[in-house]
């Protein structure tokens, strides 16, 4: 069987993917996994604002580089489809289509809560039960319960390990010797 090659072009994706196979308390080059150009990223990511993520999970979900981040470190613990659920949820409560209203819950639903979801999330029978039942006339608040039981779950596990990753320590540091 012949070896796959990347175009050229990926390289900066076999960088990234380099960096996440990675266990999260190895990975050093944080730049990888930034959105958009990642050394402009790193250069408008100012201290203040990756010290600011520590004072609340709301505060990382409020700032792209801080969720990008966050999803990195995620992925290196095989938990990101909690993240993907909540995004999914924001994203979806912003729809005002109510044909695309119904099409989106069905997918979310599908992808996430339906137990055996290709990206199943960690929620409880109950939760799970009431979302499958909100799916019977989706709204835009049908997936509140699990979005909030996903929220607080992240929040009280992944959030402070994410704190204390050497990922997070790094970025700090790079951030702050760019000051000096």
């Amino acid at each position: 069987m012949a070896a796959l090659r990347m175009p050229r072009r990926n390289k900066g994706m076999r960088t990234r993917l380099g960096c996440l196979s990675h266990k999260s308390d190895s990975c050093s080059d944080f730049t990888a996994i930034l959105p958009d150009k990642p050394n402009r990223a790193l250069k408008r990511l100012s201290t203040e604002e990756a010290t600011r993520w520590a004072d609340s999970f709301d505060v990382l979900l409020s700032h792209k580089y801080g969720v990008a981040a966050f999803r990195a470190f995620l992925k290196t613990e095989f938990s990101e489809e909690n993240l993907e659920f909540w995004l999914a949820c924001e994203e979806f409560k912003k729809t005002r289509s109510t044909a695309k209203l119904v099409s989106k819950a069905h997918r979310i639903f599908e992808e996430f809560v339906d137990v055996q979801a290709p990206r199943e999330v960690n929620i409880d029978f109950q939760t799970r039960e009431a979302t499958r039942k909100n799916m019977q006339e989706p709204s835009l608040t049908c997936f509140d319960q699990a979005q909030g039981k996903v929220h607080s779950l992240m929040e009280k596990d992944s959030y402070p390990r994410f704190l204390r990753s050497k990922m997070y320590l790094d970025l700090l540091s790079q951030s702050q010797r760019r000051l000096s």
